[in-house]
């Protein structure tokens, strides 16, 4: 999968490049134990550090980095960016703008009255063909003072102009900074081609095989990480 990132030339110098998610896996996940005690099973088990698909889901794709600090004070947000005018026009100068409530009526994650943050793209993102780009919440990171609104864009097609990315910020006694290179947006490819959806029951070899799988998996520890987890290859940049 080819990804082509384009930006303002002015701005190539100023601007953080979005990176492999592997890259910003977050440094509680660093920190945290492998093991811990479960006062339920009276004994250590194993943390969603050891767990696979928890640390996949969070390295898979690439991340969109906020581009300059920017100054929180209870809703209230400001920042000093002192970057060249873009050459191009109709391109933002401003690493947020904001959507007016109006546009979540109705929805269950309206603000209360109050405006949803744009995290403003200062990149273009071409996909190859029959592609589409899917725009989430960094994966499992529920210490950002926000909530990014999830999408999908025909990257394919659309890749002439900026992707923005809409936010609900969910900490409004908030006080502080959000510092440059922090992760608002975690992307990734998905395919066009339509779903079959095929429904069958487990035959006998099928139910053997269920069976001894989960034996193991609930047995041994590693056995998904040794025996079914795919490899993965290293992004590169050019």
């Amino acid at each position: 999968m080819r990804v082509v990132f384009r930006c303002d030339p002015a701005l190539a110098d100023h601007l953080p490049k979005p990176v492999a998610a592997r890259g910003q896996l977050p440094d509680w996940l660093r920190a945290m134990p492998a093991n811990a005690h479960s006062p339920l099973h009276g004994r250590d088990i194993r943390t969603v550090k050891q767990c696979p698909p928890f640390v996949d889901a969070m390295s898979y794709g690439f991340m969109i980095l906020l581009p300059c600090d920017v100054s929180v004070d209870r809703g209230a947000f400001s920042w000093d960016w002192n970057v060249p005018a873009p050459a191009t026009e109709n391109h933002p100068r401003a690493p947020l703008s904001f959507h007016v409530p109006a546009q979540f009526d109705g929805t269950p994650f309206a603000a209360g009255g109050r405006a949803a943050l744009k995290f403003n793209s200062f990149w273009t993102i071409e996909l190859e063909d029959g592609w589409s780009l899917f725009a989430t919440h960094p994966v499992n990171r529920l210490e950002l003072p926000f909530r990014l609104v999830s999408g999908l864009v025909d990257a394919d097609r659309f890749h002439d102009g900026g992707i923005n990315f809409p936010a609900l910020w969910t900490e409004p006694e908030f006080r502080g900074t959000l510092p440059k290179g922090t992760p608002v947006a975690q992307c990734f490819a998905v395919p066009r081609a339509p779903y079959e959806l095929v429904f069958e029951e487990l035959d006998d070899a099928r139910r053997a095989t269920y069976a001894k799988t989960v034996a193991e998996v609930l047995e041994k520890p590693g056995v998904y990480r040794r025996q079914f987890r795919a490899r993965r290859g290293r992004s590169s940049g050019g």
